[in-house]
């Protein structure tokens, strides 16, 4: 592939993601916004982790990027130009295909229900495991305003090295300015914060690749028994609302099967450390629990308590997953409805 080639495919993914974010900005919380908009400026502008922000230049170009979303929220999502002729956007497998002899990836999903999210990087690895196919993207040349670590597309992983990066930079950002004790700083502390700073953020991305690995692997298995109505169960949610907590529902399934089971097994203790600074919002909410599972497993039970939470959690959240699939296929008027009703209930909360 020509760099002009590269070019005017990777155009044509930023415009689809554009396009996506047009669509999709107008539904995250004014904090999540502003949040996810700072660290695209600093991908989209080749700014470092941790250098300040030309506060002027980013008030123009947050005016200018609303401005751009108004042109193109009623544009469709445009093909990609590739050998051979044109290719959907949303045909992951058979654009790969043509990408991979080239050292690309691409990806393409939805990140939330009619939230959808593009990406064309560089291939770093390609690779099984299991069932799956992992594929290791490194320096991304197109993405859109949400930028997930990890994905899984049908039977394939696509792990976001630079985007994990980036994410976790923002987290330490935030956390220095107080550096509270906790899970985040147990997990730099494991990979050797207090002795050289800051090189332990980047030990800590890449230890997290194996573990973001494990959920997908966890969301895999749960899709199989779900089936493919659990999708269009999502689509027909009343709520962003219920749209959280039935994806909560479905992390904690996925993680309490094969994610901290297996770090639980591999007494991987820097992992477990991170996996509890990122338990919060609505899965904090809906699983109690886990917390004082995690102090026990911290004042030296070896797990013990951790364990119990999570054996007793994969069912319980296999039964709610179920249970709120089985609403769906009633195909009752009122199902989106009961669904979220059942979702958000406090009898499904796990203390």
């Amino acid at each position: 592939m020509t760099p002009a080639e590269l070019s005017r495919l990777a155009e044509a993914v930023q415009t689809n993601c554009h396009i996506a974010d047009a669509r999709g900005a107008a539904d995250l919380t004014l904090c999540i916004y502003l949040l996810q908009m700072r660290e695209f400026y600093r991908w989209e502008h080749g700014i470092a982790a941790l250098q300040p922000l030309p506060r002027e230049d980013i008030a123009q170009w947050l005016s200018e990027r609303e401005a751009l979303w108004e042109s193109l929220e009623q544009r469709d999502y445009a093909p990609l130009p590739l050998d051979g002729g044109p290719v959907d956007p949303f045909e992951v497998d058979a654009v790969n295909a043509r990408l991979q002899a080239h050292g690309l990836v691409y990806g393409a999903g939805y990140v939330a229900a009619g939230r959808a999210s593009f990406v064309l990087a560089q291939l770093e690895h390609a690779g099984c495991r299991g069932e799956l196919e992992l594929r290791v993207a490194g320096t991304e040349h197109a993405r859109g305003l949400s930028a997930p670590p990890a994905a899984l597309l049908g039977s394939t992983v696509l792990l976001r090295r630079q985007a994990l990066q980036r994410w976790l930079w923002e987290k330490f950002e935030a956390w220095r300015l107080k550096r509270p004790d906790g899970p985040f700083k147990a997990a730099l502390d494991a990979h050797g914060f207090a002795h050289d700073g800051e090189p332990a953020v980047q030990r800590l991305a890449e230890a997290e690749l194996e573990p973001l690995v494990l959920h997908e692997i966890g969301e895999f298995d749960a899709s199989r028994e779900l089936g493919p109505d659990w999708q269009s169960l999502r689509a027909a949610l009343p709520s962003r609302r219920s749209e959280l907590y039935v994806r909560a529902a479905r992390d904690h399934w996925a993680d309490c099967r094969v994610t901290l089971p297996g770090l639980l097994r591999e007494r991987n203790d820097a992992s477990l450390h991170f996996w509890f600074a990122n338990l919060e919002g609505v899965r904090a909410l809906l699983f109690p629990r886990l917390w004082p599972a995690y102090a026990a497993w911290c004042s030296g039970d070896r797990g013990a308590a951790l364990s119990d939470a999570v054996a007793q959690g994969e069912a319980h959240w296999r039964r709610l997953c179920l249970h709120l699939l089985a609403l769906h296929r009633s195909g009752e008027a009122d199902a989106p409805l009961r669904i979220e009703q059942c979702a958000v209930s406090p009898q499904w909360t796990l203390h």
